[in-house]
């Protein structure tokens, strides 16, 4: 299934600077499509990061970039009447789980007014398909692996992953109210080279080259060691894609999907991974030092995506190791910030 099979039509994308955005906005105008990118280009992280990434995307003659914020609305009805978008995807969003404890508010003026203000958009100028970044965090402290887009979801245990259920709710009502058709994108740990700093991975990296040890926080126990369902970008892209072109149909016009790699790994395994792939691209031996701490509040012991909604979709599941995506990270950081 292709994207092209939708034909030429002009894509919206929230969060284009940011790293799923970043990926997205490539690879649809690779394709030929028009994209519009909307950022507000925040300082949660290495600004020169997202400097970097919207200048390859400046590159192509079918871009255009409005800088704002999507929690301003008359700039958002603004883009809306200017651009006449046929799909919206709404990536933009405060992310991280431990900076929602120390600035709560900043998710609710993105992750809720932001979002109420693309689905008014969407209603006073209809789309033919809104999607939008929902999180693995929804599953709070499930116990029930793999998670399924059936389960249960009323127990969030952060308040970054209160606002990503929210905005799920939130999208169905407008989809039940004003036959929106919607999708809620449920990742699971996405990783991979130009990625966000914030990400363990990434920091663990940092650390290294800086001299300092890196924190894991897993209280030193590696026979219950925090799992996660670490997925790479481009699988998380050609999910998204592959998703584009089948909007819901139902009464209800709303679906949600996992889009995770289906195979969770220890922490411990991830970072040994990382060693060994920073390893191979500077040609000599890595070995963090590490510090183990107690779980941070809002962290949840385990992440574990069923996809078998999606595979039943679209035909498609996450395929790419650790071993593979973690090797593309550990390359492009040695290549990008020329460390040795």
């Amino acid at each position: 299934m292709s994207i092209t099979s939708i034909g030429e039509k002009t894509y919206l994308i929230t969060g284009s600077a940011g790293f799923i955005g970043f990926y997205l906005s490539s690879d649809l105008l690779k394709k030929g499509h028009k994209v519009i990118g909307i950022d507000n280009i925040n300082d949660y992280y290495e600004v020169k990061l997202k400097h970097d990434r919207l200048a390859q995307l400046k590159e192509y003659d079918n871009f255009l970039f409005l800088e704002g914020d999507i929690s301003d609305k008359d700039f958002i009805l603004d883009s809306f009447i200017k651009t006449k978008p046929n799909v919206v995807i709404n990536l933009a969003a405060q992310a991280g789980v431990r900076y929602s404890i120390e600035n709560p508010d900043a998710y609710i003026q993105s992750n809720i007014n932001g979002f109420f203000n693309i689905l008014e958009a969407c209603r006073n100028y209809p789309v033919d398909h809104l999607l939008y970044a929902s999180s693995s965090s929804v599953y709070g402290a499930n116990k029930k692996v793999p998670f399924e887009e059936t389960d249960f979801v009323d127990n969030p245990v952060s308040l970054y992953a209160a606002t990503k259920k929210s905005n799920e709710l939130m999208a169905h009502t407008y989809s039940h109210l004003y036959k929106i058709p919607a999708t809620g994108l449920r990742f699971f740990t996405v990783y991979g080279p130009m990625g966000r700093p914030d990400m363990a991975y990434f920091g663990f990296a940092n650390k290294y080259f800086t001299g300092e040890p890196v924190k894991i926080f897993n209280n030193g126990d590696f026979e219950n060691d925090l799992y996660r369902d670490f997925t790479y970008i481009d699988d998380i892209v050609e999910g998204i894609e592959r998703l584009i072109s089948n909007p819901p149909t139902d009464s209800v016009p709303h679906k949600v999907y996992n889009i995770g790699n289906n195979s969770p790994v220890k922490l411990m395994t991830f970072i040994t991974t990382l060693e060994k792939a920073l390893s191979n691209s500077l040609g000599r031996e890595v070995e963090f030092e590490k510090i183990f701490e107690p779980i941070k509040p809002g962290d949840v012991p385990a992440t574990y995506a069923s996809t078998e909604r999606l595979q039943e979709a679209v035909g498609f599941k996450p395929k790419t190791s650790i071993e593979e995506g973690l090797q593309k990270f550990a390359d492009w950081y040695v290549d990008y910030y020329n460390v040795k």
